[in-house]
Formats: structure tokens, sequence, C-alpha cells
């Protein structure tokens, strides 16, 4: 079996790929009840992949630090989003007490996925608002344009959080070969 292909450029690209993708579950929680619990995957964004790439396989300094933004504006992600824009075309949401992004704090890998299922991001609202999706950045500061966007995603749906609510947001990211 060959293990790439040329394409009528002449160009030889690999059968097999490596795959790299994201899901969020979310918990919007109330008066100390879960009362919504929904999953949405993500895209990965061209900054976030070339950033992968770099750290691997061109020497570039690994990012220490991932955070996770909300944003309110009724935006699709797409793969051209980058740290400068994601917040001025989604329209960042300000609207939790902690006043930063909150950590993604991921357990090692392995099984291919790295995941901050055991310390979930914790937004408590300090005042209503529609949430329409999440992303993953590599600055704390909300607003912020510098750093990395590794991953953005819309919800399938909107959801609408009051004072006092809380969402909880598990990350899982995963890489595999096809």
């Amino acid at each position: 079996m060959n293990a790439f292909t040329e394409n009528d450029a002449g160009i030889f690209t690999p059968v097999h790929k490596l795959l790299m993708g994201g899901s969020f579950h979310a918990e919007l929680i109330r008066d100390a009840k879960v009362i919504d619990e929904w999953d949405f995957g993500n895209i990965v964004v061209n900054e976030g992949l070339n950033s992968a790439l770099n750290v691997l396989f061109n020497g570039a300094t690994p990012i220490g630090s991932w955070y996770i933004g909300l944003f309110q504006g009724n935006y699709t992600p797409v793969a051209t989003d980058a740290a400068a824009t994601i917040s001025a075309n989604s329209t960042e949401c300000s609207a939790y007490a902690a006043g930063v992004r909150q950590n993604f704090v991921p357990v090692a890998s392995t099984a291919q996925v790295s995941t901050n299922a055991a310390s979930k991001a914790s937004f408590t609202f300090n005042a209503g608002a529609t949430i329409y999706g999440a992303f993953l950045a590599s600055t704390a500061t909300i607003n912020g344009t510098t750093g990395v966007l590794m991953s953005a995603a819309r919800f399938a749906t909107q959801r609408v959080v009051a004072s006092g609510d809380q969402l909880l947001l598990t990350y899982a990211f995963a890489a595999s070969s096809s």
C-alpha cells in the first residue's frame, strides 16, 4: 500500500492523516441544580493548527496555559478566526464574576485526548446574558487580542443565563490517525 497519493498538480499528499478536534460539554446550574446540559463540537482554527505544528516540528515554544472564553454575539466561528479577532468577531462575554477567561486545566493525555474533566471551567454570571458559544485561547484577558486561538464553537442553540447562574464547561481535545 502506498503511503502517498499524487494529485493533478503533482503534489504528493499522505493517505493517512492526523485528525485533531475537540468538543465541549456544558452544564448550566441555577439554584444549585443542573437545569440544562448540552454538547457541542468546535472548529480548530488555522492559527491553532499552525501553532501545534510549529511546536511539534519547528521548535516553537509550547504554550503553558490555555483559557476558555465565552461569546454572546450571533456568530459562527470560521477557520480564519485568530486570537486577534475572535473577541470582536464574536462579541466576547464579560458578564461573569471572575473578570478573566477561565483556566483550561487538562490532565495528561493517555488515550489521545486532553481534557479538563477533573477541573471544569466555571463561569458564575453577575448579569444576565445570551451565550452563543465558547473558544480556547492562550490569553486570559477578556477581549484580549494577543496569543493564539486554538478552537471555537457555536452552540446549536443559544442559552440565556441569569445573574447568579453558573456555567461549567468541560473541553476535550483529541487527536487520531485516519
